[in-house]
């Protein structure tokens, strides 16, 4: 069994304040890097876990905290801190590049083309940062609500992209999974998407409509995504 080491890391973007929790292998081996971006509820015990679950499998992880330590309990405050996120999007997206480039320093991840996954908010912001990053090896987006790509957005993105939506979620009906999807095939870029008979966040236990045998797929395609991308 995989041993896990976790610490925290400044990010010296925007000024004082930002920072990554960091999730490892603990041993002297080299592996990929992958940044995990939060849902809207924030750095929550599940988010976490999930870092967690991804060092296990041989990833070093970062997650920027992009609520700097706050953590939504009941949806208004989640709806109110995603907007604020959404309404200063290049602060939030340059917080992401900082903990991209931060665990592409560290001399045990190899190779320097990085991963990018999102679930909900971080979905959403896992195709912004990628039209702005162009050196990234994979990127995986779980329900993420309010993409409404153009052309150009989708030109600029390089890396494969698996997609992951449920068809029971309403803040993404299946017309703009659809279009998303044209807009991507139409570029002639590797675009994976995976609808599940399940709503939004399916994966998360606490906060999302569960789906057991949605989320018992749907997570390790996305590992096995990123491990095939990501060497």
């Amino acid at each position: 069994m995989t041993v896990v080491r976790n610490s925290k890391v400044d990010l010296h973007v925007n000024g004082n304040g930002a920072y990554a929790f960091i999730a490892q292998p603990d041993d002297d081996q080299q592996h990929p890097g992958i940044v995990l971006i939060q849902e809207w509820w924030g750095i929550e015990p599940h988010i976490l876990d999930l870092a967690n679950k991804l060092a296990a499998a041989g990833f070093v992880v970062a997650v920027p905290d992009l609520y700097h330590g706050k953590v939504a309990t009941e949806p208004n405050d989640a709806m109110r801190m995603m907007m604020l996120v959404q309404k200063n999007v290049d602060v939030a997206a340059r917080e992401i590049i900082g903990a991209l480039d931060t665990i592409k320093q560290l001399p045990n991840v190899q190779p320097k083309k990085l991963g990018l996954i999102g679930f909900c908010l971080g979905g959403f912001l896992a195709y912004t940062v990628a039209s702005r990053y162009p050196d990234l090896g994979a990127v995986v987006a779980f329900y993420g609500a309010g993409y409404d790509p153009t052309p150009e957005d989708v030109a600029r993105i390089n890396a494969p992209v698996l997609a992951i939506y449920g068809k029971q979620d309403d803040s993404v009906p299946p017309e703009q999974i659809q279009k998303i999807e044209q807009l991507f095939k139409s570029a002639g870029k590797d675009f994976t998407v995976k609808v599940y008979d399940a709503g939004h966040a399916f994966i998360n236990p606490e906060h999302g409509m569960g789906n057991k045998a949605a989320a018992d797929d749907a997570w390790p395609r996305a590992v096995s995504f990123l491990k095939e991308h990501l060497r």
